[in-house]
């Protein structure tokens, strides 16, 4: 029996009630993935790139793909200059997608919001695309990600405006006042699939580490 279209599918993994359930629901979609999301115009890896490269050397390595998916950004790394990335993503069938497409150098399956399995100042920046978002990861996945980038490094994310309005943007601030991070840039909202107009708006957003 075909999949369903993929506006269900966001359906489902938006209605998503707790980590296993978004995970069976990514490994659902994950053959199909690629193909429906571009059907769709989707718009996060295309900022997210944009953002990395005005904010991370070239050449910097490794760059952590937090919430990789398919590999939708790990296809770009290299041909934009950043010569070792590894993955992270809570569905294992979409790290088998990603797997295939060899673009990682190491894949990881875990989700944001717990302890992550690098040591503290691993990573010479974070790429971070759809993740939080509605039903997914809010302000809780941030802070773990900064203890894995080395001080000087970046933190690329999108944040779904209701997850910014939520306690991100309050905590980003907290963190800046604390000497932690900065905020580079914060892109205009807009919205990531154009072929779902009715999607709420996300932003693009830049941290460095201090």
């Amino acid at each position: 029996m075909p999949n369903p279209p993929p506006v269900e599918m966001l359906d489902t993994v938006y209605a998503a009630k707790s980590a296993a359930e978004i995970a069976r629901s990514y490994d659902d979609w994950a053959d199909s993935y690629d193909a429906e999301m571009a059907s769709l115009g989707y718009r996060h890896p295309a900022i997210c790139l944009a953002l990395l490269c005005r904010h991370i050397p070239a050449g910097s390595a490794p760059i952590l793909d937090a919430g990789a998916g398919t590999g939708l950004i790990g296809e770009w790394l290299r041909i934009v200059g950043y010569p070792s990335a590894e993955a992270l993503d809570i569905s294992t069938g979409m790290l088998a997608v990603a797997r295939r497409k060899g673009v990682y150098d190491r894949l990881h399956q875990a989700a944001l919001g717990t302890r992550l399995p690098f040591d503290d100042g691993y990573f010479a920046g974070v790429v971070s695309a759809g993740v939080f978002t509605t039903g997914h990861v809010g302000v809780e996945g941030l802070e773990d990600l900064i203890r894995v980038t080395r001080p000087g490094g970046a933190l690329v994310l999108t944040v779904k405006d209701t997850v910014w309005a939520e306690g991100f943007s309050q905590r980003v601030r907290e963190l800046e006042a604390a000497g932690i991070l900065t905020l580079l840039e914060e892109t205009p909202a807009y919205v990531s699939m154009p072929g779902r107009p009715e999607t709420l708006p996300a932003r693009g957003v830049a941290l460095r580490v201090a």
